[in-house]
C-alpha cells in the first residue's frame, strides 16, 4: 500500500490568475484624458478663446480629466505599477479639484491670484519630483513631465503676479504638453494593439 500511494502522481498545481491579468493597460486612458483636458484649458490660458467660454471645460475636467484618470489609477494600483497609479490618481484628482475651484470656489477676487497661486505652486512642486523618477522609466515620459513641470511653473508666476502674458506663455506650453501626452496615449494603444514597438518611446 505504502509502494502504491508512493507511486501515484500528485497532481499539478496550478497557481490561480491574478485579478490584474485581467486589466488592459490603463495608461492609454490616462494620458488621454489628461491630453484632451489639458489641451481645452491651455487654449483658454493662451487667449485663443474668450475667458467667457471657458465653461465647458467643467464638465470634460470633472468626468474625463477627473474621473477617467482616477480609474486609470486605481488600475494601475492594481497592476502593480506605482508611478501610473499615483500619476493618474493625482493628476484626476487636479481635474477634479480645478472643477471645484471653479465652479464652487467662494474666493474674494481680490484673493484670487493668491489663492490659484498656491494650488497651482503645489502642482508644480509634486510634477517637478515625478519628471525626477521619469529619467529612469521612458525618454518620452520624461519629455512629457518636463514640459508640463514648465506649464505649471509658468502657470504658478502668472498667477501671483497677475501677469496675462505669462500665463498665456503658460497656455501655450500647456498645448505643446497636451500633444506629447496624446503621442503617449496613441504610442500605448497602437503598440498595446498590434503587440509590437511600433511607435517609439524610449524607454529606459
Amino acid at each position: 500500500m505504502t509502494q502504491v500511494l508512493n507511486n501515484t502522481p500528485s497532481p499539478t498545481t496550478t497557481p490561480a490568475p491574478s485579478f490584474a491579468a485581467g486589466i488592459a493597460d490603463p495608461a492609454p486612458l490616462g494620458l488621454a484624458a489628461f491630453a484632451l483636458t489639458t489641451f481645452i484649458l491651455s487654449v483658454f490660458n493662451a487667449g485663443l478663446l474668450p475667458k467667457s467660454a471657458e465653461v465647458v471645460i467643467l464638465g470634460v475636467a470633472l468626468f474625463y480629466g477627473g474621473l477617467a484618470q482616477l480609474f486609470a489609477g486605481m488600475w494601475e494600483f492594481a497592476k502593480g505599477n506605482t508611478f501610473g497609479a499615483l500619476a493618474f490618481s493625482s493628476y484626476g484628482a487636479f481635474w477634479m479639484s480645478f472643477w471645484y475651484l471653479v465652479a464652487h470656489s467662494g474666493l474674494a477676487k481680490a484673493d484670487a491670484p493668491k489663492g490659484v497661486g498656491i494650488f497651482l505652486l503645489a502642482w508644480t512642486i509634486f510634477t517637478a519630483y515625478m519628471t525626477f523618477v521619469t529619467h529612469k522609466i521612458s525618454g518620452l515620459l520624461f519629455v512629457l513631465f518636463s514640459v508640463l513641470l514648465v506649464t505649471f511653473a509658468f502657470l504658478t508666476i502668472g498667477a501671483f503676479a497677475s501677469a496675462p502674458t505669462i500665463t498665456h506663455i503658460g497656455g501655450y506650453l500647456g498645448i505643446v504638453t497636451a500633444f506629447v501626452a496624446w503621442y503617449a496615449s496613441f504610442a500605448g494603444v497602437h503598440n498595446g494593439t498590434v503587440k509590437t514597438s511600433v511607435m517609439p518611446t524610449w524607454p529606459r
